[in-house]
């Protein structure tokens, strides 16, 4: 793992930004493994003005979402689909048909789960997977207790998960209880990842994530096993970390960033 740890949440957000529009730049064909989430609304915000300012362009791109609630349709506001168009998609020039979400309404979601998988395969796999991180530890859906080898599958949503997002739902009880995600080995085949992490909160599931076992209680721990991890954090985030002096001698304020 690359540990970059940045004063304030808006620097880790536009280093998060950069370095994805640095991968296309330098393939324009790439495959992207995209997440959702408030932790990733600052990174679109800034890829699309990255784009604005001609600095990228998204027009050979194809993209994967790591995730969709089961039983959301498309147009449904708090889909993941609506979140991609709105944040991301429709404000760029990739074409509407290189995006790819899992399908919250197919009437056999276990297939339509594998059909996911196999239209990552045959993609040529994710080029630069793109992760946020639960409170929990969980990577995409996967919640603690999940097959480090798992693929892109249906999963159950803990209690707290739930609560996390119901922010965006009328009420708890409307807040789905199923997703479709990709499993934490369909992570971990990406060439590279980007984890961006953010704020207090998310500062025990860090030091799990980096410094713990390695231990399906803790699934975005798989990525110590990652050959290129680069996780990118605020100072809050990085505040339970034991070995932080070391991460910051290794790299001082973060001085890896990306300058387009």
């Amino acid at each position: 793992m690359k540990i970059l740890i940045h004063d304030t949440a808006e620097a880790a957000e536009k280093d998060t930004a950069r370095r994805l529009a640095q991968a296309v730049n330098k393939k324009p064909d790439s495959v992207l493994g995209l997440a959702t989430g408030g932790t990733m609304t600052r990174v679109y915000e800034e890829l699309v003005a990255l784009y604005n300012q001609k600095r990228v362009s998204f027009s050979e791109a194809t993209t994967f979402n790591l995730d969709e609630y089961i039983g959301l349709p498309a147009e449904h506001p708090c889909s993941y689909h609506t979140y991609m168009r709105e944040a991301l998609f429709k404000h760029i020039d990739i074409p509407e048909a290189a995006t790819h979400l899992p399908d919250g309404m197919a009437s056999h979601p276990d297939q339509a789960a594998a059909d996911y998988e196999a239209a990552i395969h045959a993609a040529g796999g994710i080029d630069l997977q793109l992760l946020g991180i639960g409170h929990n530890g969980h990577i995409g859906f996967n919640e603690p207790s999940s097959s480090l080898q798992s693929r892109t599958r249906v999963k159950t949503l803990t209690e707290d998960t739930r609560r996390a997002n119901q922010r965006y739902f009328a009420s708890f009880d409307e807040t789905p209880i199923y997703a479709i995600t990709m499993g934490i080995a369909t992570i971990m085949d990406a060439r590279e990842c980007l984890l961006l992490a953010t704020g207090a909160g998310k500062a025990d599931a860090v030091a799990a994530m980096i410094e713990g076992p390695m231990s399906a209680n803790c699934p975005a721990s798989a990525l110590q096993m990652h050959q290129t991890a680069t996780i990118l954090l605020d100072s809050e985030a990085a505040s339970r970390l034991a070995n932080r002096a070391y991460y910051e001698y290794v790299h001082p304020k973060g001085d890896d960033s990306v300058q387009l």
